[in-house]
């Protein structure tokens, strides 16, 4: 397994998790089993993209909803980050905390990243679609915010 990319592929099983989430109730994943789930891992609250991926994911949420898709983003930000984040920008999406990076292990996106000749440990923005049964169906690494919920919702209407 290189530190390029994530351990999971398409087909195999999407690792269970239950997080703490915004307004302060919990999320796992077994909740919507039966279900399309999209779960997008981006960086940090209230930052330019990562603002405009959950605004993107927000503005296409009936769609989703049409096609009882859930979507969830994740990031190691803390609940009373996530909720300020949610009522600043009116976000129709479940936002899940993971302080302790446990599922962004599990899902390969906690990495080492370097800026500006330093590197540190953070969250590389990805998509994980999964599908009703509880497996991947697709994986986008490195995400490009531009067009970006329009493709995840392309891939969901699809399965």
């Amino acid at each position: 397994m290189s530190a390029e990319h994530s351990p999971l592929a398409a087909g195999s099983p999407a690792p269970e998790f239950t997080l703490p989430r915004d307004g302060g109730d919990t999320v796992s994943l077994s909740h919507f089993s039966g279900r399309p789930v999209v779960l997008f891992f981006y960086p940090k609250d209230n930052t330019p993209a990562c603002t405009n991926e959950a605004v993107g994911f927000t503005a296409l949420a009936d769609q989703f909803a049409a096609i009882n898709a859930a979507v969830i983003g994740i990031s190691a930000d803390n609940v009373k980050s996530h909720d300020k984040f949610i009522k600043k920008h009116n976000l129709a999406v479940i936002l899940a905390s993971d302080e302790e990076h446990q599922v962004l292990e599990a899902y390969g996106v906690w990495k080492e990243k370097s800026m500006y000749g330093k590197t540190y440990m953070g969250i590389e923005r990805t998509t994980v679609l999964v599908d009703g049964n509880g497996k991947i169906a697709r994986i986008w690494e490195k995400v490009k915010v531009d067009g970006h919920a329009e493709d995840v919702l392309a891939a969901a209407r699809a399965l």
